[in-house]
């Protein structure tokens, strides 16, 4: 199944990541460990609070008229 979400806000990006990770049957830190960056930065995305470069970016999208949309393929149920 497509999962398909609007990105308006940081935090909608960072529920898409988590979506997204938890649809591959991923942890933080197995994911974390995969990029080669701590687990605390997929944390902070998931959450939001990574935000600086991330207003930044949907602020230009509004802008300029860009709709900024996020997909990935799973199933409703987490793996675990």
């Amino acid at each position: 199944m497509e999962h398909i979400a609007r990105v308006r806000t940081p935090a909608d990006l960072g529920l898409a990541f988590q979506q997204a990770r938890l649809a591959r049957g991923l942890s933080q830190s197995e994911l974390a460990k995969e990029l080669g960056i701590p687990q605390s930065r997929i944390s902070e995305l998931e959450n939001g609070t990574y935000t600086a470069f991330l207003r930044r970016l949907l602020s230009i999208a509004r802008a300029t008229g860009l709709e900024i949309t996020a997909a990935w393929e799973g199933d409703d149920a987490p793996r675990g």
